[in-house]
C-alpha cells in the first residue's frame, strides 16, 4: 500500500512539473532561459515529464512501464542537475534532486507484488 501511496504521489509532483512547462510558469521558464535550454526543447521537456509521470502510473498495473519511465526520469532529472551545475547555478541544484528522490524511491520500492 506504501508503494501505491508513494508512487501516485511522485506522478502527481513529476505531472506537476510537466504541467508547469507546458503552463510556461515564470519559476520554471526563467531559470530554463538562464541555463541556455533553447525554448524550442521547453514542450519536449514538458512531455518527457508528462510521459514519465504516465508511465509511473501505469506501472501499478505492468510493473515494466513503471521501471521504465523511472528509469527515464532519474535519467531526465539527473540530466537537469548537470545542466544546472554546467551554467554554475548552483543555488537552484535542489530543485531538480526535489523530483529525482522522490522517483528515486519508488523505484527503490519496487513493484508491487
Amino acid at each position: 500500500m506504501l508503494t501505491v501511496i508513494v508512487t501516485v504521489l511522485t506522478a502527481l509532483w513529476v505531472g506537476f512539473s510537466a504541467l508547469s512547462i507546458f503552463r510556461r510558469a515564470k519559476w520554471v521558464v526563467e531559470p530554463l532561459a538562464e541555463y541556455g535550454v533553447a525554448r524550442g526543447w521547453w514542450p519536449w521537456l514538458g512531455a518527457a515529464k508528462a510521459a514519465g509521470a504516465a508511465g509511473l502510473l501505469a506501472g501499478l498495473v505492468v510493473p515494466v512501464i513503471g521501471v521504465v519511465a523511472g528509469i527515464g526520469l532519474v535519467l531526465y532529472f539527473t540530466g537537469a542537475v548537470i545542466t544546472v551545475l554546467r551554467a554554475r547555478s548552483y543555488v537552484h541544484v535542489p530543485f531538480p534532486l526535489l523530483y529525482l528522490a522522490p522517483v528515486v524511491a519508488v523505484l527503490a520500492m519496487g513493484p508491487i507484488a
